[in-house]
Order: C-alpha cells, then structure tokens, then sequence
C-alpha cells in the first residue's frame, strides 16, 4: 500500500491479530520403557503423528526419566477459535493412544495483546 504524497513509500499495516496457543502433555509410557532407548521408541512416533496437525511439537520434558516424557506443542494462527480447536484436536489425539497414559496437559493462549 503506498503512501499518499510520497511515490514508493509504503505505510504500515495494522496487525489484525496473532494468537499463539501451547500445550505440554504428561505422559506414562509402557513399562517396557525403562532404557531411555526404548522410551525414545515411543516418543519418536508420538512427535511425528503430532506434526500432521501442523504443530511444532518436541518432547520438552522428563528427558532423562524412564517411564515418562512431556511433550510440547505451539500453534500460531489469526484468531483465538482455531489456535484452541488445534491444541484440543492434539489433546484428543493423546487421550487416545492406547500405549501411553495422559496424566495431565497444561494449556496456555497468548493473544496479539498480551505482553
């Protein structure tokens, strides 16, 4: 958009708006995971599976832990409605493994006005 008065000059567009969501899933992994190979044999096709949903996803937590691994999850996107129903398709889909147990999800919204 150029600037009245001033040929090649471009004005500043507004930023209409940017929402940013996250989530960490808790998880419990099989028994037979108590090498931290094994429970890599988990994580790693949890962390591809994510990544359909067009998510950055990387396992953030409990890395030296046998047994148990969180894993993180952001979404930007231009309003608040699809950054939530994204994260709650991810949450649905780790409800739903049957080899691994969700213990807890931590969600969190941060919104184009949020310092």
């Amino acid at each position: 958009m150029r600037a009245p008065g001033r040929p090649g000059a471009r004005t500043m567009t507004r930023l209409r708006g940017v929402y940013t969501a996250t989530a960490v899933f808790d998880l419990m992994l099989p028994d037979d995971s108590r090498s931290l190979k094994a429970k890599r044999s988990y994580v790693r096709p949890i962390v591809a599976a994510l990544r359909r949903f067009d998510v950055a996803v990387s396992e953030v937590g409990a890395l030296d832990r046998h047994g148990r691994a969180e894993i993180g999850i952001a979404v930007v996107g231009p309003d608040a409605a699809h950054v939530r129903a994204v994260v709650e398709t991810c949450e649905r889909f780790m409800a739903g493994r049957p080899e691994t147990e969700l213990l807890s999800v931590r969600h969190r919204l941060y919104g184009a006005d949020d310092d």
